[in-house]
């Protein structure tokens, strides 16, 4: 019994969640992220549309788009 419950803390605490994705136009001057590709948002974007990590985009300064929340 000990050692089931062992593995099982053992299993949970390696357990990472996925980080987020999102979206960006282009490498920089984007002021804003997106949560999906198809968003109003990126509509106009004349750039490379890029897939970067929530806790990257906001690293950058960048805030959630006013179609998303």
């Amino acid at each position: 019994m000990k050692a089931t419950i062992i593995l099982l803390f053992i299993f949970l605490a390696s357990f990472h969640p996925a980080e987020t994705k999102v979206y960006i136009c282009g490498p920089t001057g984007a002021k804003k992220y997106h949560y999906t590709e198809t968003c109003r948002g990126l509509a106009a974007c004349k750039h490379e549309i890029v897939k970067v990590s929530l806790s990257q985009a906001q690293s950058y300064g960048l805030t959630l788009c006013g179609w998303e929340d």
